[in-house]
């Protein structure tokens, strides 16, 4: 068996995470790709999702989905429009949230293309989304759950698949293959994202004590964020933007973040570290997501009931509650996605608040290269929205400890897991620095062979398996 992996996506940057892995034996191929991501950030990233693909899409037999974040979920729609039929495995919460996840997404899209055909101001005439939501119901019914631990065979017993807790968000997974060849066995390990140790909310990734090939992600490769005190950082920066007599708005992704916020927020409040202040999520599918994590109390480390209530709290879940926070002053939270400022209900209250100086906006996730997060992450003072320019006078504060991946050392922790280096590593997911920087650490521990691929990149894994 001859076995080959081309990465169609997340090289030298963070999204569009697609992984291509082939199998051939006795003249047979199979295709799985492990993730489906799209791609966001810079235009020069977008434009791939519009690229045709270097397969065809009816060949893939199997999508193995690490977690449902869009940036590894997202091109399922345009995979199944473009004939994809084949199965679609991911663990029972992911599944879950991909139905919620992925309407969204194209809901979102649906309403920029409608948007920018009214104002005019797309070059494409007329714009239009690059899958709806029609499309995404076609992809649901091909999606299949698999439980934590419990090894599946598929191609007819050529292929092992575990899926293992990695802790990054509800239902997120390191994805073990075991190929199982005619002379040898081997295990290709996938990380996925991986989450934090010692987090309030989700469990720790799993230590993997043994691979041949390991394919890992380095957002945080080249940098450690892991507060000492997260509770008191947030206090001191909430306090610090109500003392400005404005709003503080929080662009938070609506899986994950949003509920560890919330999770830090009711502490704060009940132990009077912050006055009693009205907070708003205005997140329609954070709050579908919260509602998701009763029903699977061993996925995550809160347990049962609903977690995230407190006094104050306030739901937003129709368009016109949210049209009428722009107009609200004085103290409050609004908490809204997206978390890099890229769509969602988050960017009309950018266009309302980024110009008052009473305000404040926080970030609280990583910020992608090319996003409006990262431009105003960087300090810029005018940012385009809706084709016009937006003067930048409210204050922006980032928490780079709120991210839901795991830093430098808590990477270099789960690698120090491995009871032997993998013989062959490959390190994806990060932007350039951070993933060089990974890999020349790994190699510094000796490592036997670390490469960070290019994108579309492809190579051997194994011949004659």
């Amino acid at each position: 068996m001859d076995v080959n992996l081309q990465f169609l996506g997340a090289a030298h940057c963070v999204t569009g995470s697609k992984h291509l892995l082939t199998l051939e034996e006795a003249g047979k191929r199979h295709q799985l790709l492990i993730d489906c991501g799209l791609f966001q950030g810079l235009k020069e990233l977008r434009l791939r999702n519009r690229e045709e693909l270097p397969l065809a899409p009816a060949d893939v037999e199997i999508v193995i989905l690490t977690h449902a974040h869009i940036d590894h979920s997202g091109y399922l729609p345009k995979l199944v429009k473009d004939g994809f039929r084949g199965r679609i495995l991911c663990t029972e919460p992911t599944a879950d949230l991909l139905s919620i996840m992925l309407l969204d997404s194209a809901k979102l899209q649906e309403e920029d293309a409608v948007y920018a055909n009214k104002k005019g101001y797309s070059k494409h005439h007329p714009a239009l989304p690059l899958y709806s939501q029609a499309d995404v119901e076609q992809v649901l019914p091909l999606v299949e759950s698999v439980a934590y631990n419990a090894p599946i065979s598929l191609l007819g017993g050529s292929l092992v698949l575990t899926f293992r807790e990695a802790g990054h968000i509800l239902g997120s997974a390191i994805v073990e293959l075991d190929v199982r060849g005619a002379h040898q066995h081997k295990r290709l390990v996938f990380s996925g994202d991986l989450g934090r140790y010692d987090s309030p909310l989700m469990h720790d990734p799993t230590a993997i004590p043994q691979a041949d090939v390991l394919v890992v992600e380095s957002t945080y490769g080249d940098r450690t964020t892991r507060l000492a005190d997260p509770e008191s950082v947030l206090a001191r920066t909430v306090n610090e933007a109500l003392d400005r007599g404005g709003v503080l708005l929080v662009a938070a992704f609506a899986v994950g973040r949003t509920q560890a916020l919330l999770y830090y927020l009711k502490k704060l409040l009940a132990a009077g570290r912050i006055p009693p202040v009205p907070v708003y999520v205005d997140s329609p599918m954070a709050l579908r997501v919260a509602d998701l994590y009763p029903r699977h109390p061993t996925a995550h480390r809160l347990g049962h009931g609903n977690v995230f209530d407190f006094s104050g709290l306030h739901l937003v879940p129709e368009s016109e509650q949210s049209k009428a926070l722009n107009q609200k002053t004085g103290w409050g939270i609004i908490i809204s996605a997206s978390g890099m400022c890229t769509g969602g209900r988050i960017v009309h209250h950018l266009h309302h608040r980024l110009p008052r100086p009473q305000d404040t906006l926080l970030l609280i996730g990583y910020q992608a290269e090319g996003t409006r997060g990262r431009r105003l992450l960087a300090g810029e003072q005018e940012i385009k929205m809706f084709g016009e320019m937006v003067p930048v006078r409210c204050h922006v504060e980032h928490l780079d400890g709120f991210s839901a991946h795991a830093d430098r050392s808590e990477l270099l922790r789960w690698l120090d897991q491995f009871q032997a280096p993998p013989q062959r590593a490959f390190v994806v997911h990060g932007e350039p620095p951070a993933a060089e920087n990974l890999a020349a650490t790994l190699r510094e521990r000796h490592w036997p062979s670390v490469e960070v691929p290019e994108y579309l990149e492809s190579v051997r894994l194994f011949a004659g398996l």
